[in-house]
């Protein structure tokens, strides 16, 4: 095993779990185009974040959509805003970000394993 390698320990400490976004509002104060999104973990709560989405997302076309988030970092100041969560995306090289979502939806709050 390499330095870099995770042991299956260290997997199961990052709590990756189903969301449905419920709003977006945009966030102009943030250093790189960005949105400000309010998440639906069902029996974990709500849970708000920011993401930049903004190349490939409309704010209308994200609500109701069903992402999967990191719940257990701890909150983190971006600009004016606390995030409470870190949504999950494919990151191309020029910085844009293809939302993972569930294949079909799920439960809220479900632990992706």
């Amino acid at each position: 095993m390499s330095n870099n390698d995770l042991t299956w320990a260290d997997f199961e400490k990052v709590e990756i779990r189903t969301a449905t976004v419920m709003a977006v509002e945009a966030f102009p104060q943030a250093r790189k185009p960005a949105y400000k999104l309010t998440l639906d973990f069902g029996e974990f709560g709500i849970k708000r974040t920011s993401a930049q989405l903004t190349k490939l997302y409309q704010i209308d076309e994200l609500v109701g959509k069903q992402v999967v988030a990191v719940v257990n970092f701890p909150p983190k100041q971006i600009a004016t805003f606390m995030s409470e969560c870190l949504v999950l995306g494919a990151v191309a090289d020029d910085g844009t970000v293809t939302l993972l979502q569930t294949e079909r939806t799920a439960q809220n709050g479900l632990r992706i394993a």
